[in-house]
C-alpha cells in the first residue's frame, strides 16, 4: 500500500512509530505537513497539490491533525475523501471530536455516561450554572484547550463566579463539570482501534495537582480495564465516529464517565505503559479497511 500521513513534525513519536511500523509491513510511506498542502477543487478532478504537484493516489491516509489546525487540516482530510482515499478517521470525525460542547451533546444523546456539565453565555446565569451541576467544587475548561490548558479547579461556588466571569469577560467559551473527587487526580486512557481497545493506562496525576495528562507531569501504568469501561470507550468512539482515538475516562461512584474524546491521540505514553505495538495495530486495521474500501469502490 501507499499511505500518507498527515503531521507537520516527522520528529513527533506517534508520527515516527507509525511510519516504522507501516514501513516494517512492506508499505510506502509519504510524510505530508497539513499546512503545505493546497486544493485544487473540482466537479470531476478532485485533487490535493504538495509543493507545485499533484500528490499521487493514495491507498490511506492516517491524519495527525493538531487542534490549533483543525479547519484547514479537516479540508485536507476532506479533499482526500473526494478523492476516494480511505481516510482512517473522517473529516466529519475530527470536526465532532475538536468541538468538546458538541461532543458531550452527542456522547449524552447515546447515553454515555459524563459527569455533570454545564454551559451558558451570559454572565447572569453563572449562579444557576454553579447551582445546577450542583455546586463547588467544579472544573471549569476552556472549549478550546487542549493538554490541560485552561483548566481551573474551583474550590468554592465565589471562586467559580470569579472564574467564569473572567473567562466570560475575555469572550472565552467554556464548560462547567462537577469534580469527581473519588477519582483522585486520575483517569484512564483507552486507545481505541475500529472497535476494539487495544491498550489503556491509567494516568495519574502529580502530587498537588487535579489534571492527570502527562505533559503536566502525570505518571502512567497499566491497567486492567472492567466490561463496562470497555463498553464506554468503544461506545464513545462509535458515537464520534471514530476508527482512531483515545478516550479519557474517570472512574466514578456511579460508574465510568467520559471527559474526552481525542481524534489524535499520542502513542508514546501508552506503548511505554503497556508494552504493546499499538502503532502496529493501527497499520493492522488500516490494511483490513483499504481491502473492504477497494471491495466496496468495485
Amino acid at each position: 500500500m501507499r499511505i500518507a500521513i498527515l503531521s507537520r513534525n516527522d520528529n513527533l513519536y506517534s508520527t515516527r512509530r507509525l511510519i516504522e511500523a507501516a514501513e516494517l509491513r512492506g508499505h510506502q510511506v509519504d510524510l505530508i505537513d497539513t499546512l503545505h498542502c493546497y486544493m485544487d477543487i473540482t466537479s470531476n478532478h478532485p485533487k490535493v497539490r504538495y509543493h507545485g504537484e499533484a500528490l499521487p493516489k493514495y491507498d490511506a491516509v492516517i491524519p495527525r491533525i493538531g487542534a490549533s489546525i483543525t479547519f484547514y487540516g479537516t479540508a485536507v482530510v476532506r479533499q482526500f475523501e473526494m478523492m476516494n482515499t480511505y481516510c482512517v478517521n473522517t473529516s466529519d470525525a475530527i470536526s465532532r471530536s475538536r468541538d468538546k460542547l458538541r461532543s458531550l451533546q452527542l456522547l449524552s444523546q447515546k447515553g454515555i455516561g459524563l459527569p455533570r456539565t454545564g454551559y451558558a453565555n451570559k454572565p447572569d446565569k453563572i449562579q444557576d450554572v454553579i447551582k445546577t451541576i450542583g455546586g463547588a467544587p467544579l472544573v471549569i475548561k476552556l472549549l478550546e484547550g487542549t493538554q490541560g490548558i485552561g483548566v481551573v479547579l474551583a474550590e468554592t461556588n465565589k471562586a467559580a463566579e470569579s472564574v467564569m466571569e473572567a473567562f466570560m469577560g475575555l469572550k472565552a467559551n467554556i464548560l462547567v463539570q462537577e469534580f469527581i473527587k473519588e477519582a483522585n487526580g486520575a483517569d484512564i486512557r483507552c486507545l481505541v482501534v475500529g472497535d476494539q481497545v487495544v491498550a489503556a493506562m491509567k494516568r495519574q496525576a502529580a502530587e498537588g495537582e487535579f489534571r492527570s495528562n502527562l505533559h503536566r507531569g502525570g505518571s502512567a501504568m497499566l491497567v486492567e480495564l472492567s466490561a463496562e469501561e470497555k463498553a464506554t470507550a468503544i461506545h464513545s468512539a462509535k458515537a464520534m465516529g471514530l476508527n482512531l482515538c483515545g478516550v479519557d475516562i474517570l472512574q466514578s461512584s456511579r460508574g465510568p464517565v467520559v471527559m474526552e474524546v481525542n481524534s489524535s491521540p499520542g502513542l508514546e505514553g501508552i506503548e511505554g505503559a503497556t508494552g504493546k505495538d499499538v502503532a502496529g495495530m493501527v497499520i493492522d486495521f488500516i490494511e483490513k479497511q483499504v481491502i473492504a474500501h477497494d471491495d466496496e469502490g468495485l
